[in-house]
């Protein structure tokens, strides 16, 4: 039986390669998980910087459609980046992760917010007013101390870093990952 891994990449670079008229991979769309309900990012990454990422904070349409989507929009959507080339798609790794659905953070205040973290698991979801930013577990790489973490997430969601109000709301979640190997 297919890997859930190696399957959502493999539809995820497909997603991708179709704009571009390249051929698709052989996939096996028979896992039953791909009916399902599911939430996913899609990265894409050049020489280990990011270069697109797009996804579904909840489960709202079947995982297959998903990651599809998510794919396309991370290479053509991404409003940080031009649309991905045709040039650029051979040096480009694709990275899939699935989400599990967020639940609230429940704290007094920032300091115990940040105590609550759990640095390389959470994904984190900051909202406030109509503020709303996340970043996955994978961002503690780059972002490994909470309070660091935080203060990026809020300048995600067009804040200060240092603002902390009573509309401040925090989820998290975590994820499954896969990631392609570098060429």
């Amino acid at each position: 039986m297919p890997d859930l891994g190696t399957t959502l990449l493999t539809l995820a670079r497909n997603a991708i390669a179709a704009r571009f008229g390249l051929p698709a991979a052989p996939v096996a769309v028979d896992l039953p998980e791909l009916a399902k309900m599911g939430a996913t990012f899609v990265t894409l990454t050049q020489h280990g910087d990011l270069r697109g990422c797009i996804g579904s904070l909840e489960a709202w349409r079947p995982l297959m459609q998903d990651v599809q989507e998510n794919a396309r929009s991370a290479a053509f959507r991404d409003p940080r980046f031009e649309p991905l080339s045709a040039d650029e798609w051979p040096l480009t790794r694709v990275e899939v992760s699935l989400l599990t659905p967020p639940e609230p953070l429940v704290f007094r205040d920032e300091a115990d917010a940040l105590a609550r973290l759990r640095p390389n698991i959470d994904g984190v979801i900051f909202l406030a007013g109509n503020r709303r930013a996340t970043f996955l577990p994978q961002v503690w790489e780059q972002l490994p101390e909470p309070a660091g973490f935080m203060a990026r997430l809020k300048q995600k969601a067009g804040l200060q870093a240092g603002y902390w109000g009573p509309d401040v709301r925090l989820e998290r979640y975590t994820v499954r990952k896969w990631k392609e190997a570098a060429p």
